[in-house]
C-alpha cells in the first residue's frame, strides 16, 4: 500500500513539473512570439523574456524579428527606349505584425515567394517607365526608391515592412553587349584613324615648312658666303696687284715659290719641261727678272756699290 501510495506521488509530482514546464516559454531578443489557443491567437508577444501559457491548449510560433534577406534571382525587362536589360536586385524587409503575418503568408518561406512576385512586377513597371540611361546612370537611385515604396505599400498587407531594395546589377545581355562592344572598339578606331591622319598631315605640313625654311637659309647662306669671298677674292687680288707693282721681281720669286711647293707634292712627282723652261728659271738664274718670262727683255740690274774696305782696328 505504501509502495503504492509512493509511486501515486512521485508520478503526480513529475506531471506537475511536466506541466509546469511546458507552461513556461522564452522569447529571445531576436524573436517574437504568436500564442494560439486551440488554433485561434489571442496574444502576440515582441519582449524577450520568459512567458507563461495553458499546456496543452496554447501553442506558440516564433516569428523572426531580425532583418531578413529576399534574393530575385536575373531577369529580362524592357526600358522605355526598347533595350533589353538584365536586372538582378535584392531586397530587404523586417516582420512588423506577427499576426497580419501569421494570418496572411504564415511563414518566412511563403512570404519570400509572394514578394519575389510582387518585387518583380514592380521592377518590369518602374524600369520600363525608363530608359536605359536612366537605369544605369542618371536616376538609378530614384528608381530604386520608387520601386521600395510600390513593394512596401503591397507587402504592408503581410504585415512586412521592406527597409530597402536595391539593383545590384543592370546589364544588356551578353550578345547585345557584344554588339555595343563591337561598335564603340570600331567607333574609337575609327576616331584613333582621324586622329593619326590629323596627325600626319599636321606633321607634313611642319616638315614641309622645315624643308623650306631649311633651303632658304643654306641658300641665303650660301650667298652670303660667295658674296664674301668675292670680296675677299676681290681684296686679295688687290693685295697682289699692289704687291706686284711694288716689286715685281720679288712678287715672281714668291709666286713661283707656291708654284713649285703645289707641283713638286708627293714622292713620285715626275716633270718633262725644256731644258731652257723659264718654269725652273730661278733654280739656275736666282736674280732672273718677270720681264724675261713676259718676253721682254729684262732691265739691267742696278750697279751694286762696291764693298767698303774694313776699317783698321782703333789704337
Amino acid at each position: 500500500m505504501r509502495n503504492s501510495l509512493g509511486l501515486i506521488l512521485a508520478i503526480a509530482v513529475a506531471a506537475v513539473l511536466i506541466g509546469l514546464f511546458s507552461a513556461l516559454f522564452s522569447v529571445y531578443q531576436t524573436q517574437q512570439a504568436l500564442v494560439l489557443r486551440l488554433g485561434e491567437p489571442i496574444r502576440v508577444i515582441e519582449e524577450p523574456g520568459l512567458h507563461a501559457k495553458i499546456p496543452m491548449i496554447d501553442s506558440v510560433i516564433f516569428i523572426d524579428k531580425r532583418i531578413l534577406d529576399l534574393e530575385n534571382p536575373s531577369q529580362e525587362v524592357i526600358a522605355a527606349d526598347q533595350k533589353r536589360l538584365v536586372v538582378d536586385a535584392f531586397a530587404r524587409y523586417r516582420i512588423v505584425n506577427p499576426l497580419r503575418f501569421y494570418q496572411s503568408v504564415g511563414s518566412v518561406e511563403a512570404a519570400n515567394s509572394r514578394l519575389a512576385t510582387i518585387l518583380n512586377s514592380s521592377l518590369r513597371r518602374v524600369l520600363g517607365e525608363s530608359t536605359f540611361t536612366q537605369v544605369v546612370r542618371d536616376q538609378r537611385e530614384d528608381l530604386m526608391a520608387r520601386i521600395r515604396n510600390q513593394v512596401n505599400r503591397e507587402a504592408a498587407g503581410f504585415g512586412i515592412d521592406v527597409i530597402d531594395v536595391r539593383i545590384r546589377r543592370a546589364d544588356l545581355p551578353e550578345a547585345n553587349s557584344q554588339a555595343v562592344f563591337q561598335r564603340m572598339q570600331t567607333e574609337r578606331q575609327r576616331e584613333a584613324a582621324e586622329i593619326r591622319a590629323q596627325g600626319g598631315e599636321a606633321a607634313q605640313t611642319i616638315r614641309s615648312r622645315a624643308d623650306r625654311d631649311s633651303t632658304i637659309i643654306v641658300a641665303e647662306a650660301n650667298a652670303t658666303a660667295d658674296q664674301l669671298r668675292g670680296e675677299g677674292e676681290a681684296e686679295r687680288n688687290e693685295i697682289f696687284a699692289q704687291a706686284y707693282n711694288q716689286d715685281r721681281s720679288f712678287f715672281d720669286f714668291y709666286r713661283s715659290m707656291q708654284a713649285y711647293e703645289a707641283s713638286l707634292k708627293g714622292s713620285d712627282t715626275r716633270m718633262l719641261l725644256a731644258p731652257d723652261s723659264e718654269f725652273f728659271r730661278f733654280f739656275s738664274n736666282p736674280t732672273a727678272r718677270a720681264d724675261s718670262v713676259l718676253g721682254t727683255p729684262a732691265a739691267p740690274a742696278a750697279a751694286q756699290p762696291a764693298p767698303a774696305a774694313p776699317l783698321a782696328p782703333a789704337n
